[in-house]
């Protein structure tokens, strides 16, 4: 099991954190994922290391930005 966090920016909402799980819960490998909206934060889950650049494009793909891991 891997773990990986990263910030996101531009998240203002339920809908937007909804959107965000929605796109990244559709990469390949990622079994789990969870988004604080308060601090801004996505954490990921997944049987194996996912690449960092599948979750920003699943993240721009929702309309948001991923600024980095946390």
């Amino acid at each position: 099991m891997s773990t990986a966090t990263y910030t996101v920016t531009g998240m203002t909402c339920g809908h937007c954190v909804s959107s965000v799980k929605e796109e990244v819960s559709e990469v390949a490998g990622v079994t789990s994922v969870e988004v604080d909206l308060a601090g801004g934060l996505l954490t990921v889950g997944s049987d194996a290391p996912v690449d960092a650049a599948l979750i920003a494009a699943a993240v721009k793909e929702a309309g948001y930005e991923m600024g980095g891991q946390a």
